[in-house]
């Protein structure tokens, strides 16, 4: 699904005249410090970005709506020029008085964004003033406030720095919720990649738990898996379904893929030594080489591992060699998920000047 951002103009992208309140002239054109790069960056993130706007009559007698287009295309020119492109421009020219349907916070103009086409719940409202913070409740998306570094329960952020703003979206994007449920599992993940979530895991199986834990040690993010299985059957449907909704959690919070390392681990632990190859260019291969002797460490079974593996990676869309060798299955075991999360942690890293795909063909 589309997401977009919804962003007013006057008094967050341009300065808002204290008396008039509103820009007449190409004299009072003053963009706010920092917006301009601030938004070169949001728009490579895969947003819509949509202009909106209450614009009280559009124009006066001294300064008409001519005036106004002037000043307008004049911003749109100069934002264009950093690669900024509004997908919709809504502007609303009621007065308050009106009691316009159209006019923020009402939704009146935002009718084709509310017909399923668009995740709302991960879109953004940024304005400058509490009718672009009851919009964003209105629209059931998140609210940015700028202006204001005074944070509520109404606003994700609330912010005087556009800085601020364009690293919390580009933080935003990578971090990720899924839930699946079947007659046999029940399964949440939620997933950030760099690790500013709080991590909680509940398998259902204590040394699967601590095996997904060394993964967000070893990789730097965090992770919340809540499981409920047939466990009374067997163990094989609980560790499938975990590492596939994890798998599908990683791509979904990998969003487009800019920046980030895509390859990633040789570890030795204690007596063993494992190779994790990975690979998120897009194309599904899976090769395992682990010799385990045992037929289960603590309460998983060791021949679970491979299939927990080729799920994920088949999930994940990617392509997917581990190795290892040692004696002791527990440390095996161990050696081959902290190799992996060394891997993912690589592959996963994602470069804060780079918006380049990490391929020549343009596509992962």
């Amino acid at each position: 699904m589309k997401k977009a951002i919804f962003i007013d103009r006057d008094g967050t992208i341009i300065w808002e005249p204290p008396v008039t309140e509103q820009v007449n002239t190409l004299d009072e054109l003053v963009f706010m410090p920092g917006v301009i790069g601030a938004l070169g960056s949001i728009a490579r993130l895969g947003y819509e970005l949509v202009l909106a706007s209450n614009q009280d009559g559009l124009g006066t007698a001294t300064y008409p709506l001519a005036q106004f287009n002037v000043v307008h295309r004049k911003m749109l020119q100069t934002l264009r020029g950093e690669g900024v492109e509004f997908a919709d421009q809504l502007i609303d020219a009621s007065r308050p008085e009106d009691h316009s349907p159209n006019r923020k916070p009402g939704i009146g103009m935002f009718g084709k964004y509310l017909n399923g086409d668009y995740d709302l719940t991960n879109s953004f409202v940024i304005g400058d003033r509490p009718t672009d913070v009851m919009l964003a409740k209105n629209l059931g998306a998140k609210a940015i406030l700028y202006g204001s570094d005074e944070q509520s329960a109404d606003c994700v952020l609330a912010t005087t720095d556009w800085k601020t703003i364009a690293e919390y979206l580009r933080r935003t994007e990578r971090v990720a919720e899924t839930t699946r449920a079947t007659r046999e599992t029940s399964i949440r993940v939620g997933i950030d990649l760099d690790g500013k979530m709080k991590s909680c895991i509940h398998s259902g199986l204590n040394f699967l738990d601590h095996m997904l834990d060394q993964i967000v040690h070893h990789a730097g993010i965090a992770l919340q898996v809540e499981a409920k299985g047939d466990l009374h059957v067997d163990e094989h449907h609980t560790m499938e379904d975990i590492a596939i909704v994890l798998g599908e959690t990683i791509v979904k919070a990998l969003g487009d893929k800019r920046g980030i390392g895509r390859y990633g681990f040789v570890l030795p632990m204690d007596e063993c030594r494992a190779l994790v190859l990975l690979d998120f260019g897009g194309r599904i291969d899976f090769q395992w080489d682990v010799p385990f002797t045992r037929e289960y460490v603590g309460d998983t079974p060791t021949e679970m591992f491979k299939h927990f593996f080729k799920s994920l990676g088949a999930a994940m869309n990617c392509n997917l060699h581990i190795e290892a060798t040692g004696e002791n299955n527990h440390h095996l075991a161990e050696a081959v998920f902290k190799a992996f999360a060394r891997a993912l942690c690589m592959a996963v890293r994602r470069d804060p000047f780079s918006y380049e795909l990490p391929s020549s063909k343009g596509l992962l």
